[in-house]
């Protein structure tokens, strides 16, 4: 990858909307944040806290209630919509109504800031919807119309006509909202290569924290009423940031693993040896069921006592009340110390 550089910059930003009178509703204020050409960054944040408008405000549909935003050095609000549809492409999360208009004919929309007033594309712009239909992986659809396609299929092509705009910053706000897993994966999986081949700066939204955390370069974490906080996810998560945002009384999140736990009521203790993958999802397991895990040094009798060993007859060893119980399932142990609880 070619090193990255600083493409948009904010100083002192406020953003929110405007109230009546001389007042203001600002959502997040003194933003310093910047995006830098190669790299994917992702926006988390909880509902209302103000990401949307944000995305709105760096590519200049809503005017900043303070400071100022610079790409490539000029201000924004210096910059006409023309200018500015070259550099800044949006995909918004709002539904597409678009009726009895092929794939191809969407993707060339991409297009509209290069072709004039009429619109006519040229060779040029053909082969350009074209390299943007492969890079996304569609171009088998170009003469599908477009509502009749799945909805990851049209993200897909969303996607292809941001690309086709040919723009330094690409913003996204919930591109993966109601996909399946795998089609999640596959989006955020063409996102971060197209940003890293094409040298592309990109923001998108997202409320998958455990997407974001890998396969973003960067995060911005927002909270109402909280500065943002923005850098690598591994140092995020070392610094407990993700904790600080994120955490309640019924969830919080684990600087081991990287995702979230959800508290569950206490069913009872239990002692645990072994070690390896098997032993690691046996923890999980119990966790989510409630039982508290205690460190198997101070070993006491009237506590179940579960020993793991793949090398044995049964992977798990459950000794309790003087009785031993085998078993090579998780969910048969479970089940047992249900029984016994």
């Amino acid at each position: 990858m070619k090193m990255s550089a600083n493409i948009l910059v904010t100083n002192n930003l406020g953003i929110g909307y405007p109230a009546r009178g001389k007042k203001k509703n600002i959502l997040q204020n003194h933003l310093q944040l910047g995006l830098q050409s190669g790299e994917l960054t992702c926006l988390l944040g909880s509902n209302g806290c103000g990401k949307s408008t944000l995305i709105r405000t760096l590519s200049g549909f809503h005017h900043p209630l303070a400071g100022e935003i610079k790409i490539f050095g000029r201000l924004l609000s210096e910059m006409s919509p023309a200018e500015i549809s070259k550099i800044i492409s949006v995909a918004l999360t709002e539904p597409t109504d678009v009726n009895n208009m092929s794939v191809f004919e969407v993707v060339g929309f991409g297009r509209s800031p290069y072709t004039g007033f009429l619109g006519k594309l040229g060779k040029t712009d053909y082969e350009i919807i074209q390299k943007s239909l492969e890079n996304s992986g569609i171009s088998h659809l170009h003469n599908r119309q477009f509502n009749q396609l799945s909805d990851g299929e049209r993200q897909k092509v969303m996607i292809a006509k941001s690309l086709a705009q040919e723009t330094s910053i690409l913003f996204l706000d919930e591109p993966t909202a109601y996909l399946d897993f795998p089609s999640k994966i596959e989006i955020l999986q063409l996102l971060r290569q197209t940003a890293w081949e094409q040298q592309k700066a990109m923001l998108l939204t997202t409320h998958d924290v455990n997407l974001a955390i890998k396969f973003a370069d960067k995060i911005w974490l927002m909270g109402a009423g909280v500065p943002v906080i923005a850098g690598v996810p591994e140092d995020l998560i070392l610094n407990n940031e993700f904790g600080r945002y994120f955490d309640n009384e019924k969830t919080r999140f684990d600087i081991t693993s990287g995702s979230f736990s959800v508290e569950a009521k206490e069913t009872g203790q239990v002692f645990v040896k072994g070690e390896g993958l098997k032993y690691d999802w046996l923890l999980k397991a119990l966790q989510r069921k409630g039982f508290k895990v205690l460190s198997s040094e101070n070993t006491n009798l009237d506590i179940p006592i579960i020993i793991v060993n793949p090398e044995t007859k049964n992977i798990f060893e459950l000794k309790v009340a003087g009785s031993v119980y085998g078993f090579n399932a998780i969910g048969e142990l479970l089940e047992k110390m249900s029984d016994l609880s």
